[in-house]
């Protein structure tokens, strides 16, 4: 398999390069897509109906939901249609809102940018999105709130589509936070759980960490550039003198992305946000908000092509983060903290091709679509199973279930044949190319990121193959309250969907090329490179790895009995079911030294801030209490103070002469 629609590098700049001559080429938007606007509207739309309407909209709100995030996907479509009928160089419009900030010479418009880039996203959000809302109207049937719930969801895609549609940072710092603060709600949608509770509020804190990387990075742009919007400050990047400021910069917006896309080393709060409504778990971390830092990242290429340390250190977090998750996908028998952990394996590697530059840019795309399709088919599919099984979700009280459960069974062996890169299936043509060009470079770089890469592969196929046969094979370890059943229509045709675009998405658009021919006036031109090793011998290097991973889950989780109670395993499974142990060093690293870090602060303001005023105000008080008891108001008091004083006066006169 060679590189197809990728085995290039491009010269140093061409991004930016490209980028910037695009930038002055921003047509205004004509037909379809000058309306555009109504992708954002109509779920925010539907948001503010259902949650303003309270409980007068509860018999229709959930399919007014519904249809008006089809309706989205709709208008993409439509928008998408129009683009394939024009040249590559006029598929990319600006939609004006209206005037955003105004401040002495700053200005910011809220506008919207359509382009490759973006519609590409959209399509992605508003179909699986949609197919998502579909689902929860079986899953979430007989939920009390269950109109409350839609209404977050079409709050979520509302926020997610400003955050790809934004055409400056600033706009896109609004959509950032909007998806925040509705993972936070989805999150903790069943808040009178504490445990949830508590999730929700761990999601919320560590992306605040992130946010304030971005919030940063947009002060940077201000200052350096005086403008946030994209054609201006990717347009300069490129010839940008000042290293240290596009350094602090490219770090600042990846310290955005490992917030929001949970990576290194901010992903500890991905694993427990599983406590919200499954629904949530496949919209939200498998196709969409955990992959904004990507999109970040791309879209900001300009700005990590400037400053190559940033772009290694993009590299590095990926590489770090797709075999932590990978590892700790491996001892996790929580079958959705298992796809969680596969989840923060993938978008590592999509960050790793980010971080390679206009080598990678496509190839991390490309992955995020087929992954979108794929692991949010497999999260609805555990949804399936958790429907079927009371609400467990321990693999080790599964097995057998594809006999009573053909068409979840169907639908997820082909999303896990997908994810670990078994040919003809999605994964095959989008992950095995972030693989490929992992082994472009030079000296040290290609062996070790692509080797992580690599390895990465196996510890998938292994994981994944675990999750699959503890499930659906080997031997009935069911508690004898359940009675395992399929799941409805309604719950099963969005999984049927989402299967066929996992078998088939990546084999339609990777040997053809077409979809990085398509985002090439985006991400601009490339020259031609070569792993340093032949691409033959890393596509079967990656399938045996994969062919040995699922040997050994295969003897383990089918061949041989599973136990119902998890042995104590090895030091490494002990720290994998632990998250490698990652709240606590998260707990030494920053929360007791933030604490100790507060207190001395409290500690400085009340004794010395508060304590220096209160003071001052305490003698100014004292000295004042002590002079009016002088004013007593007896006039022999008055006559004494005024014969002292003239014989005061007239001792220092004396005393003079």
């Amino acid at each position: 398999m060679s590189l197809g629609m990728g085995n290039l590098l491009a010269a140093p700049g061409s991004y930016a390069a490209g980028l910037a001559a695009q930038s002055g080429e921003v047509h205004a938007a004509s037909g379809i897509t000058s309306v555009a606007w109504l992708l954002i509207a109509l779920p925010l739309l539907g948001a503010a109906v259902l949650l303003l309407g309270g409980r007068r909209t509860d018999s229709f709100g959930p399919l007014l939901a519904t249809a008006l995030s089809w309706g989205s996907f709709l208008v993409g479509a439509l928008v998408l249609i129009q683009m394939l009928g024009q040249d590559a160089e006029e598929r990319h419009a600006s939609v004006p809102l209206f005037d955003f900030v105004t401040a002495g010479s700053f200005s910011v418009d809220a506008s919207l940018l359509v382009d490759q880039l973006s519609i590409a996203f959209v399509l992605l959000i508003t179909f699986v999105g949609s197919l998502i809302h579909v689902y929860s109207l079986g899953y979430m049937e007989h939920d009390p709130d269950q109109r409350r719930f839609f209404a977050y969801l079409n709050l979520f895609v509302a926020a997610m589509l400003l955050l790809v549609l934004a055409d400056n940072y600033l706009l896109l710092y609004v959509g950032w936070e909007g998806v925040g603060l509705a993972s936070y709600l989805l999150i903790g949608f069943w808040n009178w759980n504490p445990a949830y509770a508590t999730a929700a509020n761990k999601a919320f804190v560590a992306n605040r960490v992130g946010d304030f990387g971005l919030s940063v990075a947009v002060m940077i742009m201000f200052f350096q550039f005086g403008a946030v919007d994209f054609s201006t400050v990717l347009g300069a990047a490129g010839n940008e003198a000042n290293q240290g400021f596009m350094t602090a910069l490219g770090l600042m917006l990846l310290l955005g992305a490992t917030g929001k896309s949970a990576q290194f080393p901010l992903q500890s709060w991905l694993g427990d946000a599983m406590a919200g409504p499954t629904p949530v778990s496949a919209l939200i971390h498998a196709a969409t908000m955990v992959t904004a830092g990507v999109y970040l990242v791309v879209r900001s290429g300009p700005i990590f092509e400037a400053s190559p340390n940033a772009q290694l250190a993009v590299v590095v977090v990926g590489a770090i983060t797709l075999l932590f998750g990978a590892i700790v996908g491996t001892a996790k028998d929580d079958i959705k903290k298992a796809l969680a952990a596969s989840t923060m394996s993938q978008i590592g590697y999509m960050m790793l091709a980010a971080g390679l530059g206009p080598v990678g840019y496509a190839f991390a795309i490309f992955h995020l679509l087929t992954h979108g399709f794929f692991k949010a088919g497999m999260f609805l599919g555990a949804g399936s199973v958790m429907h079927g099984m009371n609400d467990q979700v321990n693999m080790r009280r599964f097995g057998g279930l594809s006999g009573v459960m053909k068409v979840t069974w169907a639908t997820f062996a082909l999303g896990w044949l997908a994810i670990i890169g078994v040919p003809p299936f999605s994964g095959f043509w989008s992950k095995d190319k972030i693989i490929e060009a992992a082994f472009i470079g030079e000296g040290w770089r290609p062996w070790v990121f692509g080797g992580a890469a690599l390895i990465g592969a196996g510890i998938t196929a292994f994981y994944m193959s675990r999750l699959f046969f503890m499930t659906f094979h080997g031997k009935k370890r069911w508690t004898d309250d359940v009675h395992p059943h399929e799941s409805g229509l309604l719950m099963t045709v969005p999984m049927m969907v989402l299967a066929v675009g996992s078998a088939f998405l990546g084999l339609i658009i990777g040997p053809t090329g077409m979809f990085s021919t398509w985002l090439e006036p985006v991400t601009g031109a490339h020259g031609e490179e070569h792993p340093v090793l032949a691409v033959p011998v890393i596509m079967v290097l990656t399938l045996l790895l994969v062919a040995g991973g699922v040997a050994l889950a295969w003897m383990q989780y089918w061949r041989d009995d599973v136990p119902v109670i998890a042995p104590a395993g090895n030091l490494l499974t002990q720290a994998a079911r632990n998250d490698l142990y990652q709240d606590q060093v998260n707990e030494a690293l920053l929360m007791r030294p933030g604490i100790h870090l507060t207190r001395s602060l409290v500690f400085v303001d009340g004794k010395g801030v508060d304590g220096g005023a209160g003071g001052l105000a305490a003698l100014v008080g004292g000295t004042s209490s002590r002079l009016r008891r002088l004013q007593n108001g007896f006039a022999r008091s008055y006559a004494l103070t005024m014969l002292t004083g003239v014989v005061a006066i007239l001792g220092a006169l004396w005393v003079i002469s």
